[in-house]
Formats: C-alpha cells, sequence, structure tokens
C-alpha cells in the first residue's frame, strides 16, 4: 500500500527540522515552507529541500500545508503556538521530549499532536530514521491516524505514547544520551591533559554500550566502584584535585554504584 503524502511546513530551521525535513522528502512528502525568526537557518534549509521557500513571517493562513511541525526550543513552544496564523483543518504537532501535549492548547489549529522522534540531532551528521522511535501523542483521532501514517513513513517504530510516559522517557534519555556524552567529554579531557589520544578508549567505549545493549545494564558493572576498590577510588579522587568539580562527579558516581552494588 502506497503511503500518503503530506505537504509539510516546519517552524524552526534547528538540528530537528536539519535532518527531519529531508527525510520526509525522501519518503515522498512534500515540505512546502520553512519559518524562523532571522530567516538565515531557514533560507540554509531550504537549500536543502526541492521545492520549499522561506516563510518569513508566521501567518500561515494561505499556507498549501496540512501539517506544521513545530522544531524549535522548548521554551518557545507555548508562545509561538499562540501566534502562528493557521489555514483551515490544519494540524500543528510539536516534537519536543518534555513538553507536554497541553502546550499547544492554546493554538488556533484544528488539531494539535505530538511527534517526537527519539534520537539526538546535529547538522553534522545524517541519521537513519527507520530505526528511530516515533512516540505520538494526540486526542484527536484523526490527527492521530494522520501521525502514524506520517511516522510509519520513515520508521518502522512507532509507539504511543502518553505525555507522564514521555516525560519519563526524556529523563532517561538525558542520562543515557546526554550525560554519557558529558562523561566522555571530561574522559577527553583529562586524556588530552595526559597527551593521549582519545581514540585509545573508542574499542573500550564501544564494547561497554555493545553490553548494555544487549544485558541489563546494572548486570554488567564493573570498575573499582563496583568491586568495592577502596584504594583505586582514592588515588583517583587524588588525581582529581585540581578539578574540584570533576572530583564531585567522580565521587557522586562512584558512590551511586558503591550503594547499589
Amino acid at each position: 500500500m502506497r503511503n500518503v503524502a503530506y505537504h509539510i511546513s516546519f517552524i524552526g530551521a534547528g538540528n530537528v527540522a536539519w535532518n527531519l525535513a529531508p527525510a520526509l522528502e525522501n519518503v515522498g512528502h512534500f515540505v512546502k515552507e520553512v519559518y524562523s525568526p532571522s530567516g538565515k537557518s531557514a533560507k540554509k534549509l531550504v537549500g536543502n529541500l526541492y521545492d520549499a521557500v522561506v516563510k518569513e513571517n508566521l501567518d500561515f493562513s494561505e499556507s498549501p500545508s496540512q501539517i506544521f511541525i513545530l522544531a524549535i526550543p522548548d521554551d518557545e513552544i507555548e508562545n509561538v503556538a499562540k501566534e502562528i496564523i493557521f489555514p483551515d483543518q490544519s494540524l500543528l504537532v510539536h516534537t519536543s521530549g518534555s513538553k507536554p501535549l497541553s502546550a499547544l492548547e492554546y493554538s488556533s489549529a484544528s488539531a494539535t499532536g505530538v511527534f517526537y522522534p527519539l534520537q539526538t540531532f546535529s547538522k553534522s551528521r545524517q541519521v537513519s530514521f527507520e530505526r528511530i522511535p516515533f512516540l505520538l501523542e494526540s486526542e484527536n483521532k484523526e490527527a492521530l491516524r494522520i501521525l502514524q501514517n506520517l511516522a510509519k513513513s520513515l520508521s518502522k517504530d512507532v509507539q504511543l505514547v502518553s505525555t507522564a510516559q514521555r516525560k519519563q522517557l526524556h529523563l532517561a534519555a538525558v542520562f543515557a544520551c546526554n550525560f554519557t556524552n558529558h562523561m566522555m567529554s571530561i574522559s577527553e579531557e583529562i586524556m588530552n591533559n595526559a597527551q593521549l589520544d582519545f581514540k585509545l578508549l573508542t574499542p573500550l567505549i564501544m564494547e561497554t554500550i555493545e553490553k548494555a545493549l544487549n544485558h541489563s545494564p546494572s548486570t554488567v558493572q564493573t570498575g573499582p566502584a563496583k568491586r568495592g576498590d577502596l584504594e583505586t577510588l582514592d588515588k583517583h579522587m587524588e588525581m582529581l584535585n585540581n578539578n574540584e568539580n570533576v572530583q564531585a562527579i567522580y565521587r557522586m558516581i562512584s558512590q551511586h554504584i558503591l550503594d547499589q552494588h
């Protein structure tokens, strides 16, 4: 069965839009407009699309689009949603993991929803959407059907998730993704200070992630805190005497591992 092709406009031209808009075009949808406050980001994104144009304001009343994707920072969603002027039969969605569906309740759109791709995005890396989970929410049955069609045209993993569940998932994702990456940035700094190549840790990092994905992470924990090796922990703390912030992180995480194991 052929996927339905939708006409789509983006409000926002950041990392999510930069990845999502071309992906939607590649599976047969039509991105018609892109808006960004200054217009500069929108112009750059439009340069990577087929026939989209830069939208210079939030008056979409004459737009050919059916779906409007709000891909902007979380703290701007509610205010921007209220300012947009929509055509008839419009569906407005946001892509946030932490903002509730109710963040769109004061918009003038015919229906609202959440279209959340569970992935970290950047402009410097293209991602394959086929395995990215899409978490959807809407109180409108027809809107939910449209969002399911749209998500399934991109991904094999499409799920209906409530606002409460999505908030918990987003919290877990911060630990799994953002905090993990920050730990690696600290590791990179330590390696650089010792005039060592951070890439020496690549096999270790890959094996750690692979084990965590194939088993329960708590069952494959290793390291001095897991072993109760207080001597090594004390030595590491001494090595971090010149960086109290990192030392505090090391102490807190090591204590948490000790408490759990």
